[in-house]
């Protein structure tokens, strides 16, 4: 039997164990404990009641519940479980099964008391370190084979003071050989100061850090539980939101994520400043910003996120610097980029085109290529009347009619990196390829379904259509694909998508706001587009790892499932053909130099991510850099000389070269919108031979 406790009873136990054991084992520590006052009680229980009433999940607050929360919160707290100590963490076990019961009451002192002694701890970890820095640097050998372990996701809390010592001075190490290599062999002694300033600066942090960024972290943790787009917003936390929702947005347009102590890209605002500089991309790691042309860099590991977007963000015009550790080295090279802020203006990301010839079997056929960054209207222009108001369906329903006046023979639909937008303007979009239909199925929280769907019966282009995704095509650009697929109206190709299929509500409370998911989406087929994505029908190589982008990838999300399918008829039954235009596919990519390049590049990245324990050896970690190195490098020279283009010295020169060609984007020069083109050039032969074959049929029949 389940012996109850009051919250607040077992609050008050667990703060006096916590005096206890601090008052004999812990040395004076510089930063001050945080006194819970109650202030939060009410946020707490408003919260749980939205979560309660509204969210598509329904999640009991139970024991269950409880648990999940304490080890969301340490893994917030603590995610290479290397501050805690194993009496820490069963100290922390009396209030197990009794965080559920506070949040009902609007008590969440627990989630105080953990965070104090979470914030001793990480103090003990930046003296210890500046210890060894200022005085004992001669501890720090980096000629010793020792190794770190860096998969401690599951790793046992250090059992005492000396075994996470031992822990902190190996991580020191690697903070050591990870600044040097990605200043190429920095100085020791400037390394060393960049440390030392580095952890001077996360200590006066430390005294910063206020109640209600105690109280945003706990909710954080209690409405990740629900799924990862359920979050409580603090008042700065909702304006910061308000602004990021904005396409008047001035800042650099980027999507960041705090991750282990560092700050990660998680994707570029199609055509914002970030984007376009070219210099940028998912999964790139911010480790210093600097403002103008030679304001100081300054060291931002271990920063709150919040306070990182405000220091890139800022007035249109001015410059930011930002000292970045490309997404495709785990160290080494890193790189200083310059961004003007401005404004994401609507018109840049509108949908554009261009024509490109596909030369096959001795003729020439011409494909029509339109990109499309977002979903995006201008709702204000609309309700002011303006006929002339920009929209995706409007843009390109011009560019279609364009492009079949220039007698295209098929069409490629580039959606890649399209992260969604108006789920109106993807039903109108759809509806320009297909007779009247259903688009898509809204099923909302209270188990009811919603149809959305195309009323006219007009169909603007009906010829051969390709829709190219990867996997940060996200939410309406999921729907349009999914739709085009379920229809057969055209050949979905590249990678699987993101599987971003819910519904968002965001709540005013008395103090803030919460972004609550409501609803989710399903095909016209009854599949949902959440979790899984839209699977193309002909996939392309991705140097993208989906075991960190991508739904699947968060904690906690919602699972992929389906509902009854609802009525449509198929534009053309082209299932026939998949296998036979996957056979021709495969057959051109194994002999393709870009196809060939993308393969073994995704191998080689693979092969870094998988790693699970890194040198503290100097020499030897240099050595398996320049190893690294070279085997990029080489791969890049095969491309090139397929090219007839001359071979680079350095991976430096990569990098460039990429940034080169992503200012300057060429869809005829595009290795993925060449192969889109001949899958179509593949499909429209064998479509053709088809009907061929069914008119011979049909006619001898007759006879």
């Amino acid at each position: 039997m389940k012996q109850f406790f009051y919250p607040e009873t077992a609050a008050r136990a667990l703060l006096l164990l916590f005096l206890c054991i601090t008052s004999v084992t812990a040395a004076p520590t510089p930063v001050a404990l945080l006194d819970y006052k109650g202030e939060f009680s009410d946020i707490a229980e408003e919260v749980l009641i939205h979560l309660q009433q509204n969210h598509y999940r329904h999640v009991d607050i139970d024991d269950q519940l409880s648990s999940k929360l304490l080890d969301r919160y340490l893994k917030l707290l603590d995610p290479t479980r290397s501050h805690f100590l194993t009496r820490d963490i069963e100290e922390f076990e009396t209030v197990r099964k009794l965080l559920d019961d506070g949040l009902r009451t609007g008590n969440v002192e627990p989630a105080f008391h953990i965070y104090n002694r979470f914030q001793q701890r990480l103090a003990e970890r930046l003296t210890y370190s500046l210890d060894l820095l200022e005085k004992q640097p001669q501890t720090l050998d980096l000629t010793q084979d020792e190794r770190l372990d860096l998969d401690r996701e599951q790793a046992p809390w250090p059992r005492n003071s000396a075994a996470q010592q031992q822990l902190w001075r190996r991580q020191l190490k690697n903070s050591l050989i990870t600044l040097r290599l990605a200043d190429d062999h920095e100085d020791p002694a400037k390394a060393n100061q960049v440390l030392i300033k580095r952890f001077h600066n996360q200590l006066s942090r430390l005294q910063q850090t206020g109640s209600r960024d105690v109280f945003q972290l706990y909710m954080d943790a209690l409405t990740s539980n629900f799924d990862p787009h359920t979050q409580y917003f603090s008042p700065r936390l909702s304006e910061n939101f308000q602004i990021n929702m904005s396409l008047s947005l001035e800042g650099i347009g980027a999507v960041l994520s705090s991750e282990d102590e560092e700050i990660k890209i998680v994707r570029l605002v199609p055509k914002g400043p970030a984007d376009k500089s070219g210099q940028l991309h998912s999964g790139d790691r911010i480790i210093a910003v600097g403002q103008g042309a030679e304001g100081e860099l300054v060291d931002i590991v271990g920063w709150r996120l919040d306070d990182v977007v405000e220091k890139i963000r800022g007035k249109k015009g001015t410059q930011v610097r930002l000292k970045v550790i490309p997404h495709d080295r785990t160290e080494g090279g890193s790189k200083i980029v310059t961004i003007e802020r401005n404004e994401v203006k609507l018109e840049e990301q509108a949908a554009q085109s261009k024509i490109f010839p596909v030369d096959q079997n001795g003729s020439q056929t011409r494909i029509g290529v339109i990109t499309l960054p977002a979903f995006y209207a201008d709702f204000e222009a609309q309700r002011r009347g303006d006929r002339n108001y920009k929209s995706t369906t409007r843009d390109v329903a011009r560019l279609l009619g364009e492009l079949k006046a220039a007698k295209v023979d098929g069409i490629v639909l580039d959606l890649r990196n399209n992260g969604g937008g108006s789920l109106q303007e993807v039903n109108s979009l759809i509806g320009l390829f297909i007779q009247q239909g259903p688009t898509v199925q809204v099923r909302l929280n209270n188990g009811r379904t919603e149809l959305q769907g195309d009323p006219d019966p007009r169909i603007f282009y009906s010829g051969p259509l390709a829709v190219l995704v990867n996997r940060l095509s996200a939410s309406a650009s999921e729907i349009f694909a999914g739709a085009i697929q379920d229809y057969q109206r055209g050949l979905v190709i590249g990678e699987q998508t993101f599987g971003k299929g819910t519904v968002q509500s965001l709540i005013d409370l008395n103090e803030g706001q919460i972004k609550i998911t409501t609803a989710k989406f399903y095909r016209i087929s009854g599949q949902s587009t959440q979790n899984r994505g839209v699977t193309p029908d002909i996939s392309f190589p991705s140097l993208v790892d989906t075991k960190e982008i991508g739904e699947s990838a968060l904690p906690d999300a919602l699972p992929w499932d389906t509902i009854a399918a609802t009525p449509f008829r198929i534009f053309e039954d082209h299932q026939r053909l998949l296998p036979l235009l996957r056979t021709n596919h495969a057959q051109r990519s194994d002999q393709n130099p870009e196809f060939i390049y993308l393969i073994r590049r995704a191998e080689l990245q693979k092969r870094l991510r998988d790693q699970k324990e890194l040198s503290l050896n100097e020499k030897t970690r240099d050595s398996e850099r320049e190893k690294i190195e070279r085997e990029r490098l080489d791969l890049e020279n095969q491309l090139r000389a397929s090219r007839g283009e001359a071979p680079l010295s350095s991976v430096t020169q990569i990098a460039k070269s990429e940034e080169k060609d992503e200012l300057n984007p060429d869809p005829g020069k595009d290795p993925l919108i060449i192969e889109s083109g001949h899958i179509l050039v593949d499909y429209m032969a064998l479509d053709k031979q088809q009907h061929l074959v069914r008119q011979d049929g049909s006619a001898q029949d007759q006879r």
